[in-house]
């Protein structure tokens, strides 16, 4: 629950989170009369604005305020970074909103958010009260689940699921679909997400890939994006940690490329605490794999880069598995970030390759 004084009376509603994150213990309620210095102090100070004025003023508030949020400096390396990140996302998520029954959002100029509330929420919507910043996370994400992404090596569309890693960076979709299959009876796809290399797997002619994720959004994001594509007669979702039973010709994986912690449910793509994703699946894949099987590791250098993990270090980690290299595919990202000369990250993301390392026991 989330508790307030308005107009002079205690109140309380049900706090709506999809990430997990507490309800603030200090909480004011303003209109489209506060104005963005304001709403900024009282936000670093640790105090909520419980929105009741237009709602899209307050979408421009939530903008006013990001631009008065202090940027990473770009001397202070990725720690700074990520800290700056983290201040950011607590300082913006003070904004909050009403929501009414059934995804009402009882505010002057508020869109029909029933459809995309409904995708993250559930049906069952008692009145609550949450974060803008969320909010409007929640309606992007309804956005691109509607239009789906392109993937050319699918010559298809993939459609993300909100809290579901979208597969925009198609350089390492490519390497999937270049690099020579070792057969084509049986294949596991370990941390699925939306399902695309599955799907790429299938198309390319494996005649069974079992998909595993333990999100239970990926789990039913992968099932959706299977069927859109006709290929449930090819691949199996299921939800595990990592492996499913048995063994394969080939395991695919491409865990999150940083081993740092996360911040939101999206940040699990990306970040991985400890490396606990990567080193789980080599420790575990020369159970998993047939004799003269192949496990493909999809993975970006940019940790070396940032120093959070060196080269040899890696090499390392498949020596203690038992495994050896018996190729490499490489390939530079090819979105727009590494040409960002503003981007704190900048000098990394320029250097950044992603490769497809070919695993054997």
């Amino acid at each position: 629950m989330i508790r307030w004084t308005e107009a002079g009376q205690q109140r309380s509603a049900l706090w709506r989170t999809a990430s997990g994150v507490p309800p603030p213990e200090r909480v004011v309620v303003a209109d489209d009369g506060m104005n963005a210095a304001t709403a900024y102090r009282l936000a670093c100070e640790g105090t909520a604005l419980l929105w009741r004025g237009d709602f899209q003023n307050a979408r421009q508030l939530l903008k006013a305020m990001g631009r008065r949020c202090k940027p990473a400096d770009p001397a202070g390396g990725f720690h700074r970074h990520r800290q700056a990140q983290s201040q950011r996302a607590r300082t913006l998520g003070m904004l909050l909103i009403p929501y009414g029954e059934d995804h009402v959002v009882p505010l002057r100029r508020a869109p029909d958010l029933h459809a995309a509330c409904t995708e993250v929420y559930g049906q069952a919507a008692p009145p609550a009260v949450g974060q803008l910043r969320e909010l409007l996370g929640v309606i992007g994400a309804h956005e691109w689940r509607k239009k789906g992404v392109s993937v050319p090596a699918l010559g298809d569309r993939i459609h993300p699921h909100h809290g579901v890693f979208s597969p925009i960076r198609g350089e390492y979709i490519d390497l999937v679909a270049q690099a020579p299959l070792p057969g084509d009876r049986l294949a596991f796809d370990v941390g699925t997400g939306t399902g695309v290399l599955a799907a790429v797997l299938a198309r390319r002619g494996v005649r069974h890939v079992v998909a595993t994720d333990l999100d239970e959004r990926a789990v039913a994001c992968a099932g959706d994006n299977v069927s859109r594509l006709g290929l449930d007669d090819q691949v199996e979702v299921v939800r595990a940690d990592l492996f499913p039973p048995g063994r394969a010709p080939l395991v695919v994986c491409n865990p999150p490329w940083l081993p740092a912690k996360p911040f939101s449910p999206l940040d699990h793509a990306v970040y991985d605490p400890g490396g606990r994703m990567l080193r789980g699946f080599l420790g575990g894949l020369g159970e998993h794999l047939e004799t003269a099987g192949e496990g493909w590791l999809i993975l970006s250098d940019l940790a070396e880069h940032l120093g959070l993990r060196t080269r040899a270090e890696l090499l390392e980690e498949f020596g203690r598995a038992g495994l050896w290299v018996a190729g490499r595919m490489d390939v530079a990202p090819r979105h727009n970030r590494p040409a960002d000369e503003d981007d704190p990250l900048h000098a990394a993301r320029a250097a950044e390759v992603t490769s497809l390392w070919r695993l054997r026991r």
